[in-house]
């Protein structure tokens, strides 16, 4: 199983930068780091909702799946 984050696909489309990220939703840039590269092992809710809150998009647009045949 693997389950892709797209967070720098997203803060492209919307020209923020990390850090810009990092302070409207809340979360160190260790963190939002970790998350970028694929590291997390897990996102609590409300930090996806705080991420599509500042990035106004849909968790879908951010966590994608992709079966472990596609890679």
């Amino acid at each position: 199983m693997a389950i892709i984050i797209n967070v720098d696909v997203m803060l492209a489309k919307r020209k923020m930068s990390v850090t810009e990220l990092s302070e409207r939703v809340g979360i160190t840039m260790a963190n939002l780091s970790i998350l970028k590269n694929g590291k997390a092992k897990a996102i609590r809710l409300s930090t996806l909702d705080a991420i599509c809150k500042a990035l106004n998009c849909q968790p879908g647009d951010i966590l994608e799946y992709r079966s472990d045949e596609d890679s």
